[in-house]
Protein backbone atom coordinates (compact mmCIF):
# COMPACT_ATOMS: atom_id res chain seq x y z
CA UNK A 1 0.00 0.00 0.00
CA UNK A 2 2.62 2.15 0.99
CA UNK A 3 4.60 1.65 -2.38
CA UNK A 4 1.11 2.61 -4.50
CA UNK A 5 0.15 5.82 -2.54
CA UNK A 6 4.06 6.79 -3.10
CA UNK A 7 3.64 6.32 -6.82
CA UNK A 8 0.50 7.74 -7.29
CA UNK A 9 2.05 10.96 -5.21
CA UNK A 10 5.12 11.49 -7.40
CA UNK A 11 2.80 11.01 -10.84
CA UNK A 12 0.00 13.47 -9.13
CA UNK A 13 1.20 16.59 -10.29
CA UNK A 14 1.09 15.74 -14.27
CA UNK A 15 -1.44 12.88 -14.18
CA UNK A 16 -4.29 14.42 -15.71
CA UNK A 17 -2.34 15.38 -18.85
CA UNK A 18 -0.58 11.92 -19.16
CA UNK A 19 -3.85 10.17 -19.16
CA UNK A 20 -5.50 12.94 -21.98
CA UNK A 21 -2.48 12.08 -24.39
CA UNK A 22 -2.11 8.53 -24.35
CA UNK A 23 -5.66 7.85 -24.22
CA UNK A 24 -6.19 10.18 -26.90
CA UNK A 25 -8.54 11.82 -24.75
CA UNK A 26 -11.00 8.90 -25.13
CA UNK A 27 -10.65 9.01 -20.98
CA UNK A 28 -13.41 11.73 -20.73
CA UNK A 29 -15.76 10.12 -23.18
CA UNK A 30 -15.31 6.79 -20.72
CA UNK A 31 -15.93 8.92 -17.54
CA UNK A 32 -19.35 10.48 -18.63
CA UNK A 33 -20.45 7.59 -19.67
CA UNK A 34 -20.14 6.04 -15.98
CA UNK A 35 -21.80 9.03 -14.87
CA UNK A 36 -25.01 8.61 -16.93
CA UNK A 37 -24.88 3.97 -16.94
CA UNK A 38 -25.22 5.52 -12.99
CA UNK A 39 -28.79 6.17 -13.83
CA UNK A 40 -29.33 8.48 -10.80
CA UNK A 41 -31.31 11.55 -10.05
CA UNK A 42 -29.90 14.77 -9.74
CA UNK A 43 -28.94 15.92 -6.08
CA UNK A 44 -27.47 12.07 -5.18
CA UNK A 45 -24.50 11.58 -2.99
CA UNK A 46 -22.11 9.85 -4.40
CA UNK A 47 -19.13 8.28 -3.60
CA UNK A 48 -15.99 8.75 -6.43
CA UNK A 49 -13.43 6.51 -4.54
CA UNK A 50 -9.71 6.56 -6.03
CA UNK A 51 -10.80 9.97 -6.81
CA UNK A 52 -7.16 10.89 -7.76
CA UNK A 53 -7.21 14.48 -9.23
CA UNK A 54 -11.24 14.89 -9.36
CA UNK A 55 -12.06 14.01 -12.81
CA UNK A 56 -14.59 11.63 -12.30
CA UNK A 57 -16.04 13.97 -9.37
CA UNK A 58 -15.98 16.64 -12.13
CA UNK A 59 -18.65 14.66 -14.25
CA UNK A 60 -20.68 13.62 -11.11
CA UNK A 61 -21.16 17.30 -10.47
CA UNK A 62 -21.89 18.49 -13.68
CA UNK A 63 -24.18 16.05 -14.42
CA UNK A 64 -26.04 17.50 -10.73
CA UNK A 65 -25.02 14.76 -8.37
CA UNK A 66 -23.06 15.21 -4.58
CA UNK A 67 -19.89 13.64 -5.46
CA UNK A 68 -17.03 12.90 -1.91
CA UNK A 69 -13.63 12.47 -3.31
CA UNK A 70 -12.12 9.33 -1.67
CA UNK A 71 -8.16 8.54 -2.52
CA UNK A 72 -5.33 7.24 -0.44
CA UNK A 73 -2.84 9.69 -2.04
CA UNK A 74 -2.26 13.03 -0.29
CA UNK A 75 -0.72 14.33 -3.49
CA UNK A 76 -3.43 13.17 -5.99
CA UNK A 77 -5.69 15.11 -3.65
CA UNK A 78 -3.51 18.09 -3.36
CA UNK A 79 -4.00 18.71 -7.15
CA UNK A 80 -7.55 17.95 -7.07
CA UNK A 81 -9.08 19.76 -9.77
CA UNK A 82 -13.09 19.60 -8.09
CA UNK A 83 -15.29 21.41 -5.60
CA UNK A 84 -16.37 18.36 -3.52
CA UNK A 85 -14.77 17.47 -0.16
CA UNK A 86 -11.60 15.45 -0.29
CA UNK A 87 -11.00 12.33 2.23
CA UNK A 88 -8.04 11.34 2.49
CA UNK A 89 -8.61 7.13 3.46
CA UNK A 90 -8.17 3.54 2.02
CA UNK A 91 -10.71 2.41 0.18
CA UNK A 92 -11.02 -0.56 1.93
CA UNK A 93 -11.90 1.43 5.27
CA UNK A 94 -14.05 3.92 4.08
CA UNK A 95 -14.72 6.34 6.80
CA UNK A 96 -18.51 6.73 6.18
CA UNK A 97 -21.47 4.51 7.99
CA UNK A 98 -23.17 2.61 6.50
CA UNK A 99 -26.12 3.18 3.76
CA UNK A 100 -25.19 7.18 3.18
CA UNK A 101 -24.46 6.83 -0.47
CA UNK A 102 -27.07 6.52 -3.24
CA UNK A 103 -23.88 5.75 -5.48
CA UNK A 104 -20.10 5.26 -6.20
CA UNK A 105 -17.67 5.34 -8.70
CA UNK A 106 -14.27 4.25 -9.13
CA UNK A 107 -12.46 5.09 -12.12
CA UNK A 108 -9.01 3.17 -13.24
CA UNK A 109 -8.05 1.66 -10.08
CA UNK A 110 -9.59 -1.76 -9.02
CA UNK A 111 -5.82 -3.46 -10.34
CA UNK A 112 -4.63 -1.17 -7.79
CA UNK A 113 -6.36 -2.93 -4.88
CA UNK A 114 -5.03 -5.77 -2.50
CA UNK A 115 -8.40 -7.41 -1.88
CA UNK A 116 -10.89 -6.79 -3.99
CA UNK A 117 -13.82 -8.81 -2.57
CA UNK A 118 -13.09 -6.85 0.46
CA UNK A 119 -13.53 -3.58 -1.84
CA UNK A 120 -16.71 -4.97 -3.02
CA UNK A 121 -18.05 -5.88 0.11
CA UNK A 122 -17.19 -1.47 1.81
CA UNK A 123 -18.83 -0.33 -0.99
CA UNK A 124 -21.90 -2.53 -0.55
CA UNK A 125 -21.68 -1.26 3.22
CA UNK A 126 -22.19 2.71 2.02
CA UNK A 127 -24.33 2.03 -0.45
CA UNK A 128 -27.88 2.78 0.53
CA UNK A 129 -30.23 -0.77 -1.22
CA UNK A 130 -31.43 0.53 -4.80
CA UNK A 131 -28.48 2.41 -4.82
CA UNK A 132 -26.07 2.30 -8.41
CA UNK A 133 -22.56 1.41 -8.71
CA UNK A 134 -20.23 2.18 -12.17
CA UNK A 135 -16.61 1.03 -12.15
CA UNK A 136 -14.07 1.78 -15.01
CA UNK A 137 -10.61 -0.15 -15.49
CA UNK A 138 -8.97 -0.78 -18.52
CA UNK A 139 -8.99 -3.96 -20.51
CA UNK A 140 -7.83 -6.49 -23.07
CA UNK A 141 -9.20 -6.37 -26.64
CA UNK A 142 -10.48 -9.64 -27.80
CA UNK A 143 -9.58 -8.97 -31.22
CA UNK A 144 -6.54 -10.44 -32.36
CA UNK A 145 -5.68 -7.41 -34.21
CA UNK A 146 -6.52 -4.72 -31.63
CA UNK A 147 -5.25 -6.94 -28.93
CA UNK A 148 -1.49 -7.07 -30.81
CA UNK A 149 -1.48 -3.25 -31.13
CA UNK A 150 -3.18 -2.62 -27.43
CA UNK A 151 -0.14 -4.60 -26.53
CA UNK A 152 2.74 -2.70 -28.07
CA UNK A 153 0.96 0.67 -27.51
CA UNK A 154 -0.21 0.12 -23.41
CA UNK A 155 3.35 -1.81 -22.87
CA UNK A 156 5.60 0.02 -24.44
CA UNK A 157 4.42 3.20 -25.95
CA UNK A 158 2.64 4.31 -22.77
CA UNK A 159 5.89 4.04 -20.51
CA UNK A 160 7.47 6.07 -22.86
CA UNK A 161 5.45 9.01 -22.75
CA UNK A 162 4.97 8.47 -18.89
CA UNK A 163 8.46 8.46 -18.71
CA UNK A 164 8.94 11.31 -20.63
CA UNK A 165 6.14 13.87 -18.96
CA UNK A 166 6.09 12.39 -15.59
CA UNK A 167 7.87 9.01 -13.48
CA UNK A 168 8.95 6.78 -15.75
CA UNK A 169 8.75 3.80 -13.31
CA UNK A 170 4.93 4.65 -12.40
CA UNK A 171 4.00 3.98 -15.92
CA UNK A 172 6.41 1.15 -16.55
CA UNK A 173 4.16 -0.37 -13.46
CA UNK A 174 0.75 0.89 -14.44
CA UNK A 175 0.55 -1.29 -17.76
CA UNK A 176 2.10 -4.42 -15.99
CA UNK A 177 -0.95 -3.89 -13.48
CA UNK A 178 -3.51 -5.45 -15.63
CA UNK A 179 -2.76 -8.46 -14.74
CA UNK A 180 -3.52 -8.10 -11.56
CA UNK A 181 -7.18 -8.00 -12.64
CA UNK A 182 -9.50 -11.07 -12.35
CA UNK A 183 -10.98 -12.43 -15.41
CA UNK A 184 -14.16 -10.68 -16.24
CA UNK A 185 -16.57 -13.46 -15.23
CA UNK A 186 -14.55 -13.91 -12.15
CA UNK A 187 -14.69 -10.00 -11.31
CA UNK A 188 -18.71 -9.61 -11.76
CA UNK A 189 -19.10 -12.88 -9.65
CA UNK A 190 -17.05 -11.14 -6.66
CA UNK A 191 -19.36 -7.64 -7.14
CA UNK A 192 -22.22 -9.86 -7.20
CA UNK A 193 -21.10 -11.32 -3.75
CA UNK A 194 -21.65 -8.69 -1.09
CA UNK A 195 -25.55 -7.94 -2.21
CA UNK A 196 -24.94 -6.45 -5.88
CA UNK A 197 -27.54 -7.27 -8.73
CA UNK A 198 -28.40 -6.56 -12.12
CA UNK A 199 -24.48 -6.35 -12.98
CA UNK A 200 -23.53 -5.62 -16.30
CA UNK A 201 -19.94 -5.24 -17.75
CA UNK A 202 -19.43 -3.15 -20.96
CA UNK A 203 -16.76 -2.94 -23.39
CA UNK A 204 -15.83 0.71 -24.32
CA UNK A 205 -13.49 1.47 -27.23
CA UNK A 206 -13.11 -1.68 -28.99
CA UNK A 207 -12.19 -3.25 -25.87
CA UNK A 208 -9.31 -1.07 -24.27
CA UNK A 209 -11.59 -0.22 -21.49
CA UNK A 210 -14.64 -1.70 -19.62
CA UNK A 211 -17.08 -0.40 -17.72
CA UNK A 212 -19.07 -2.56 -14.82
CA UNK A 213 -22.37 -1.46 -13.23
CA UNK A 214 -24.66 -3.16 -10.23
CA UNK A 215 -27.66 -2.58 -8.20
CA UNK A 216 -27.51 -2.70 -4.57
CA UNK A 217 -29.82 -5.06 -3.78
CA UNK A 218 -31.67 -5.68 -0.62
CA UNK A 219 -30.13 -6.73 2.81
Amino acid sequence: MRAVRAMFDAIAPRYDLVNRIMTFGLDVRWRRRAVRELGLRPGSVVVDVAAGTGDLSRELAAAGHRPLAVDLSSGMLAHARTTAPLVQADALRLPLPPAVADGATCGFALRNLADLPAFFRELARVVRPGGRIALIEVDTPTSPVLRAGHTVYFGRVVPLIGGWLSDRAAYRYLPRSVAYLPPAAALLDQIAAPGFTAVERRALSGGICQLVTATRGEP
